[in-house]
């Protein structure tokens, strides 16, 4: 590496200085240094990967954004992979770009220095066959039944190969016993209505859960993949429609990594419309939470109320975008739909009578005895923890971990208003239901601010043009917690692109928060993340003294005492 190119001096904030200044001494293991948009990228030798990493990770503060795995053999004749680490201090991303030659494409772990990259490494083994050497690797999203030596990411495989693919064993069975087409209906744990099932195994003793596996995945949608053969404004559909809550979320960050990328200027009336809609998003999802919370507390005046609340804010997506849910107005450059003074001014009556109504339903429901005495003190989860898995939103915040993308990686209209971000030190369920308490509160506050300050202007760009091959990251801090995409750009298409919701980086967590815990509190606790994935209505329970199984119906799991596994 040119040491010119390693001068500290040249690079805008402290961190990265710093950073830069501690792997100097691995001179020729750096092939290069970049920095643009916010976004330093480091690419190194594989042999140094561990090194620093361990370095990034004792200079604290420095959390694991994502990592995306990449097939570049067309390209370059190698896989590669993208760790990404946020300062969240400094707004910066830093990007350590490691190459691995497609002969031997290995790389040594770093799940032992950074706890976070353990799925993401897991899932690269799965989809591009990259092996993580002196670690435990299984299949993570992939069947059991997927044919050895097939990674769907891979760029040889296509969509329609993939399709073919599923299910091989019985694909084969169906040919053996003469069957003209297979639907394959999973019962149990997984439920044949839902389309993203998961299933906790708890390990208890009496009504105390001493363990927790976690096992996801059933149903992998190949989105990423599906993307690749898209043309970049038709992507954002698909975005939207990764999940059904904070779809808009998506998109969002989706068009952000490609305006990262190329450089596209976005008006900045549609940077205000994009954030009315997040915030829009936010409240809703948050009411829809809460009354959740409340019904699985056995309140369901509380639910029923926070749903009725609920509505207006739905109403109000319907009347700024002209849908309820996927609202379908997020393009690259902007957006497609403008937003009136009259509706603004409609707006902000609605929101004024919500905050009102919603300010009445939590002074009534924090005071409900037995609301309190269910969220305090259980799920915890520490500060620690939440630090070394990189948590983010709600989770991360009600331990006491101050993290907001709209604050920390500013996007959008965010730097033109202010707000508190709600953080709370106890790491219970409370405290994580506080914080939604109060994001609402604040995002109401917000677009109050929003709708005062809309430019005029076009909102969308007239025009851009596309380079290959650039690396671009968008982050969005959704309901949930942040959403990150990484695009690396094609010529008529996303090459790779890279989603990472919250939950996928929260769900390791509650394994620790369900430690020593109660088994009627499960249900709460894993709600407690938020988790977006479809839940099931039953358990499954083995009684090994007896040896009994029987099913039990969530509502019933979560009543204190129930004596359902019995």
């Amino acid at each position: 590496m040119n040491n010119a190119a390693a001068d500290p001096a040249l690079f805008s904030t402290e961190t990265v200085r710093e950073v830069v200044s501690k792997i100097i001494e691995f001179k020729e293991r750096i092939f290069g240094i970049d920095q643009k948009n916010g976004v330093v990228k480091i690419r190194i030798h594989r042999d140094v990967l561990p090194y620093i990493a361990q370095r990034l990770a004792i200079m604290g503060d420095i959390y694991l954004r994502t990592m995306v795995a990449s097939d570049e053999r067309s390209l370059e004749g190698v896989y590669k992979l993208y760790y990404v680490f946020g300062v969240d201090r400094e707004h910066t991303n830093i990007v350590l770009e490691v190459a691995l030659p497609q002969e031997e494409p290995r790389v040594s772990t770093i799940v032992d220095i950074n706890r976070a990259s353990d799925w993401y490494e897991l899932e690269a083994h799965d989809m591009f066959g990259i092996e993580f050497l002196d670690r435990k690797l299984y299949r993570f999203v992939l069947p059991g039944d997927w044919p050895e030596g097939v990674h769907p990411l891979r760029k040889e495989y296509s969509v329609p190969d993939l399709m073919k693919l599923y299910r091989p064993k019985a694909i084969e069975y169906a040919k053996e016993i003469g069957a003209e087409s297979i639907v394959t209906i999973p019962i149990g744990p997984y439920h044949p209505a839902l389309h993203e099932p998961e299933f906790f195994e708890l390990y208890i003793r009496g009504e105390k859960i001493i363990d927790t596996r976690y096992v996801g995945f059933m149903v992998h949608r190949g989105i990423e993949k599906l993307g690749e053969n898209m043309k970049y404004d038709q992507v954002p559909f698909l975005a939207e429609r990764i999940c059904g809550i904070c779809g808009f979320v998506h998109s969002t960050s989706y068009c952000q990594a490609v305006e990262n990328a190329l450089d596209i200027y976005v008006p900045e009336r549609a940077s205000f419309i994009r954030s009315i809609i997040l915030e829009i998003e936010r409240i809703h999802s948050h009411l829809l939470w809460i009354g959740v919370a409340l019904h699985l507390l056995g309140y369901d005046t509380g639910f029923m109320h926070s749903w009725r609340i609920r509505e207006q804010i739905m109403l109000l997506a319907e009347l700024l975008t002209g849908s309820r849910k996927t609202y379908g107005i997020n393009v690259v450059g902007g957006v497609r739909r403008d937003i009136d003074s009259d509706k603004i001014k409609k707006a902000i009556d609605v929101l004024k009578h919500v905050e009102d109504e919603f300010r009445k339903l939590i002074e009534i429901s924090v005071n409900v005895p037995q609301v309190i005495a269910r969220l305090r003190g259980t799920g915890i989860l520490p500060l620690g923890e939440a630090k070394a898995l990189s948590l983010v939103g709600p989770t991360a915040r009600g331990s006491g971990l101050n993290r907001d993308v709209r604050r920390d990686y500013p996007y959008a209209a965010y730097k033109y208003v202010s707000f508190r971000v709600p953080v709370y030190n106890e790491g219970d369920n409370l405290a994580r239901t506080l914080v939604r308490v109060d994001e609402v509160f604040e995002s109401i506050n917000m677009l109050y601010q929003l709708f005062d300050k809309v430019p005029p202007g076009d909102v969308r760009a007239e025009s851009w043009s596309v380079e290959a091959y650039r690396l671009g990251i968008g982050s969005v801090e959704a309901p949930r917690g942040e959403v990150i995409h990484v695009v690396v750009t094609g010529e008529y298409s996303p090459y790779r692109w890279r989603v990472r919701a919250p939950t996928y980086q929260n769900l390791p967590a509650v394994p620790i928060m369900l430690k020593d815990a109660d088994l009627a509190d499960v249900p709460l606790t894993i709600a407690s993340i938020d988790p977006c994935f479809s839940c099931t209505d039953r358990a499954i329970v083995v009684n090994i003294g007896s040896g009994t199984i029987k099913a039990i119906p969530m509502e019933v799991l979560s009543l204190k005492g129930s004596k359902a596994i019995g």
